[in-house]
């Protein structure tokens, strides 16, 4: 037993581990099968506070774990594969052993959808992304393509023209999903070209991307474009898989907030990426964690 689980160990999670322990709540982390979330695939980062030089992703949150084991934090790097919120204690399975908690943080994030191409695995993090307002910083005045053709998509290469040299816009199709108002914007923008009736097959270079290899989907034919970085933007996956039946979840797949961070059950509370699909950003995720901390303690101490 302990009194509070949470579920996740990114920037929300381990957040939230640290205000709940300083409050005095016996508290165990349940890593899950990415301990540090998504930011274990970013290489610097530039935009979280206290950091003037940048940090490694993987730094990061290493650094953010080591405090909350220092304040006492328990960790149980393992996966959930069930929880039961019908009653008090919740019960949370996992691959070895079951936990039960008066409060419950769900911080188990989203997970970027890839092209599952084995070289675009290979160059994750040296040129290969799934977050250009993360990553794109680092590829100033280069020539980078981008894959999608949503909002998230259009809204990263329209962020990109403020950063890089050229984008490309590599599409499936003939056109694009993203609302009327972004397609407009984008197709006026002088730096970004469209590439249709188009896939991924490879992802070039060995240490750090040189381009992309791609196939016309209505012929057949194969091109390269040379970029210095290739943007997956075709989708996330919040990672509420286990969840469904337990707390109410939008239609988009994310657990939907009925107050504050609050969920549908009480007791249960919810932080970071899994509900949060407009930012998606570390100090926001981070934020969100100590909020839902300082509910879940509220709550505690009123039940």
């Amino acid at each position: 037993m302990t009194k509070a689980v949470v579920i996740g160990s990114g920037p929300a999670g381990l957040t939230s581990a640290i205000y709940l322990v300083r409050a005095g709540i016996d508290t165990t982390v349940i890593s899950g099968d990415q301990p540090g979330g998504q930011l274990i695939f970013t290489t610097d980062m530039e935009n979280f506070p206290g950091f003037p030089d940048g940090i490694l992703g993987p730094d990061l949150m290493t650094k953010i774990r080591e405090q909350a084991e220092k304040v006492g934090a328990s960790f149980l790097d393992s996966t959930v594969t069930e929880v039961n919120f019908d009653k008090n204690p919740f019960e949370i399975k996992t691959l070895e052993k079951k936990i039960t908690g008066d409060a419950v943080i769900i911080a188990s994030g989203e997970s970027a959808l890839w092209l599952g191409l084995e070289s675009e695995e290979k160059l994750t993090g040296r040129g290969v992304s799934a977050c250009a307002t993360c990553d794109g910083f680092f590829f100033i005045d280069k020539e980078v393509c981008l894959v999608g053709g949503g909002d998230v998509a259009i809204e990263d290469a329209l962020f990109m023209t403020k950063i890089a040299k050229k984008v490309t816009i590599i599409n499936r199709r003939d056109e694009l999903r993203a609302t009327h108002v972004l397609q407009q914007r984008a197709f006026a923008e002088p730096k970004i070209e469209f590439v249709w009736w188009s896939t991924v097959k490879e992802v070039l270079g060995e240490q750090n991307v040189i381009g992309v290899r791609i196939e016309n989907t209505k012929d057949g034919t194969i091109s390269e474009i040379p970029c210095s970085a290739l943007f997956i933007a075709i989708g996330h996956k919040p990672n509420t898989e286990i969840f469904r039946g337990k707390v109410k979840i939008l239609s988009n797949g994310f657990i939907e907030r009925i107050d504050k961070s609050k969920t549908s059950v009480p007791g249960v509370f919810v932080a970071g990426d899994v509900f949060d699909y407009e930012y998606r950003q570390a100090i926001t995720a981070a934020g969100s964690g100590a909020q839902a901390a300082i509910d879940a303690i509220r709550y505690l101490e009123t039940n």
